[in-house]
């Protein structure tokens, strides 16, 4: 049973991505203020994007671990998260970092997703309530992987569908 639930979000999950780019996110602007953001962390802290955000570029990253696209995405993500992570960013006292936001709803399977994947960044979170979460609502989530780009402001500047396609906007920003 279990085996046919995991084959069966996976077929979901690449259905999902696969119709992602007829689906644009509307709920979302390039310009405006990201939605505040504040859930458990794998500790069980209560985490807040604007803290993490103040002063970092931040690609917020929205994945799960039942989601086939989002896990074979999940190497890309950290390339560029160990590829960015410590250079000098334009207007950015802290750099560029990475929050991913979970829409799992099992802690344990979050947690091996996070460690198997190698997700080294300490910000993670997420309510456990898989798409009942608040989170897609605010950023008008209707599939995964789905990846916002923040400046040093909590501005959206950049909307994408894996967070590869993110890179390019990155670099406008690096320091010289």
């Amino acid at each position: 049973m279990r085996k046919t639930l995991g084959m069966f979000a996976l077929i979901m999950g690449l259905f999902i991505s696969a119709n992602a780019q007829q689906y644009e996110n509307t709920a979302i602007k390039i310009g405006e203020k990201a939605p505040e953001l504040a859930f458990a962390n794998p500790d069980g802290k209560t985490i807040k994007l604007s803290e993490i955000n103040k002063g970092s570029y931040v690609l917020l990253d929205f994945w799960a671990s039942w989601c086939g696209p989002c896990r074979a995405a999940n190497p890309g993500l950290v390339k560029m998260y160990n590829e960015y992570s410590t250079k000098k960013f334009k207007g950015a006292k802290k750099g560029f970092t990475v929050v991913s936001f979970s829409l799992d709803a099992d802690k344990g399977r979050w947690m091996d997703a996070i460690k198997k994947d190698g997700l080294i960044w300490p910000n993670h979170m997420s309510d456990l309530k898989q798409w009942q979460s608040a989170a897609t609502g605010l950023y008008g989530l209707g599939y995964i992987p789905q990846c916002f780009l923040l400046d040093p402001q909590g501005n959206v500047i950049g909307k994408y569908n894996r967070a590869e396609e993110a890179k390019a906007d990155i670099e406008k920003y690096l320091q010289n």
